[in-house]
């Protein structure tokens, strides 16, 4: 990764969030030295590292904490733009399908389908931003049009 790629991650609030929730994770404080880029590079996949990931296994620990880290990350952007709590469920089976939901009140503000989640990762930094930064858009566009429903 470049000087760019580290400019672009401190200029993008998704991606700086999502540091922030990885590191979060780290009880044993193996983060603590590493550098931004260091953090998110096991989220940048190309095509093909992502077919060389068998799909025959259970979902590692560590993609499921991914996993939650970026829509956990989604959610405290969409709390801190409408000031409204918002509650993340991550239902993922060891053959790595499920959901990933993004709840504020009654309303749902997320809704992804996850699928073959042991290959979980985009093809580039900038990827990964624009996916973060367009959920979080939608979600805080649904949540300030229908309010009363998160405060119901």
């Amino acid at each position: 990764m470049t000087t760019e790629t580290i400019i672009s991650i401190t200029n993008t609030p998704f991606l700086k969030e999502l540091v922030r929730q990885i590191r979060a994770q780290d009880s044993m404080g193996v983060y603590r030295s590493w550098s931004d880029e260091l953090i998110l590079k096991p989220l940048i996949l190309t095509k093909e590292q992502k077919r060389k990931i068998s799909v025959e296994g259970d979902v590692e620990p560590i993609t499921q904490l991914r996993i939650t880290a970026f829509y956990r990350a989604i959610a405290t952007l969409v709390e801190q733009e409408t000031g409204l709590l918002c509650q993340v469920v991550i239902n993922l089976s060891h053959e790595g399908f499920g959901w990933a939901l993004i709840f504020s009140g009654h309303l749902l503000v997320v809704s992804k389908t996850l699928r073959d989640a042991q290959r979980f990762g985009y093809e580039s930094m900038e990827k990964l931003a624009a996916e973060g930064e367009k959920l979080t858009k939608s979600a805080v566009e649904l949540a300030t049009k229908y309010r009363e429903v998160t405060n119901a």
